[in-house]
């Protein structure tokens, strides 16, 4: 700029810029000195900061010169400047490690360092084609010193379901877009070169390795217990059971009740009307030692010569009902009972009672038991004309073999011993 003095007298100048363009510019020398009709050249030297504080485009310059000697001569210069673009972007990710099953999330912070509105693209790298991106905005605009915040959401295609984690690298590199209004140009000056931002996704699998080590014990477990153990069990409990209902025979020389339960003999005195307990034989055998004399040792005028013979009685009775079925022994007769066996086969529920003539033998919850038997060393008697009786009441039929329920019980009783004649 060329200042010229066209006073009269020697004059002394301040120059000053003023505008926008003041803060970053200057004048050398910012005073001048001049005699009548001289002048002198001025520099100004404009240095705008590299920052989004400065805006590129046409910005006005103004210099005031101002006479010392007639201030109200003042003159201010104008003139236009123009800044040139200059693009920037400083973008940063966060985490830059993420675990998850199938999906990670992440956070982009971009910041507009340049002088001009500038639109950001997002472009994800990957070795392979695992993983899927989506960026939440897809393209944000910026102006000048802005900053924005973009979601970053990570997929991959396939689950992992045992094993170690996958790792899976990617990059993330921003690029300024052209604007939807005005397209990108070119030629922009952009010396900053922006590195792309490294990041990992850390596919975790669905089944730790610790679940599929309890998998495999418990695994082991049942197949030890039914292969192992359940058998076992299951045996011992079948030969508690088993023990459990086992009639236990009353050894010979011990005497019981006859006729009370199951393994006790008959209590007899000479002339006493029972019979003398001693040696005896099994079903289809007498014994012998009676003091009236003879073969089978039977008191009350049993004779030698008995024989073997067995009673069946089949009862069906009807639900809710109790029915009664009987065997007499014929007249003349002695039944030395030895065995008894009883058949539940529908599994009925119910009561079920056998009687030798006034004498109650057992009774029995039909539910407990399908066949059961007893037998006595020491046959009860039975005199003529006495009977055999078995009283079911009937709660619930049972299922049979068939598969469908009965309409009414069923039970059937079989009794076994010696048939001897009576002597008087």
């Amino acid at each position: 700029m060329t200042v010229r003095n066209d006073s009269d007298i020697v004059e002394a100048y301040d120059l000053r810029v003023v505008g926008d363009c003041a803060a970053w510019t200057t004048v050398e020398p910012a005073r001048v000195s001049l005699y009548p009709g001289t002048s002198e050249t001025v520099t100004l030297r404009l240095e705008p900061p590299r920052s989004p504080e400065v805006r590129a485009g046409e910005v006005p310059l103004g210099v005031r010169v101002l006479p010392n000697e007639h201030p109200d001569a003042v003159r201010v210069l104008e003139t236009t400047v123009h800044v040139g673009e200059f693009h920037e972007l400083r973008t940063e990710l966060s985490p830059r490690r993420r675990r998850g099953w199938l999906r990670g999330r992440y956070l982009l912070a971009v910041r507009n360092q340049g002088n001009t509105p500038v639109r950001v693209r997002f472009a994800p790298g990957q070795a392979g084609e695992e993983l899927g991106f989506a960026f939440a905005p897809e393209r944000p605009k910026l102006e000048p010193g802005e900053s924005a915040e973009v979601a970053l959401r990570v997929r991959t295609a396939r689950p992992v379901w045992f094993g170690n984690p996958v790792v899976w690298p990617f990059t993330v590199d921003t690029t300024e877009a052209g604007d939807q209004e005005e397209p990108a140009r070119a030629d922009r000056d952009d010396p900053v070169v922006r590195p792309p931002l490294d990041a990992e996704f850390v596919q975790i699998p669905i089944f730790p390795k610790w679940l599929l080590a309890v998998l495999a014990a418990l695994l082991a477990l049942l197949l030890a217990w039914f292969a192992l153990v359940r058998p076992a069990v299951r045996s011992a409990a079948e030969e508690a059971a088993t023990e459990a209902v086992r009639p236990r025979p009353t050894p010979a020389g011990e005497q019981g009740a006859a006729g009370e339960s199951p393994g006790t003999g008959a209590d007899s005195r000479p002339g006493g009307g029972g019979r003398e307990s001693g040696a005896a034989t099994g079903p289809g055998g007498g014994g012998n030692g009676s003091p009236a004399g003879g073969g089978t040792a039977a008191g009350g005028g049993t004779a030698a010569g008995g024989r073997q013979s067995s009673a069946t009685i089949d009862l069906r009775t009807g639900a809710g009902a109790t029915r009664v079925g009987t065997y007499r022994v014929p007249e003349d007769g002695v039944f030395g009972v030895t065995d008894i066996v009883v058949a539940n086969f529908q599994g009925d529920e119910g009561v079920l009672t056998i009687s030798f003539g006034d004498r109650k033998i057992t009774t029995i919850a039909l539910e407990t038991f399908r066949n059961q038997d007893y037998h006595w060393v020491t046959p009860i008697e039975i005199p003529e004309n006495d009977t055999v009786t078995i009283s079911v009441t009937c709660a619930k039929p049972g299922t049979p073999a068939t598969g469908r329920q009965a309409s009414e019980c069923h039970e059937v009783l079989n009794v076994s011993g010696v048939l001897s004649t009576s002597t008087q």
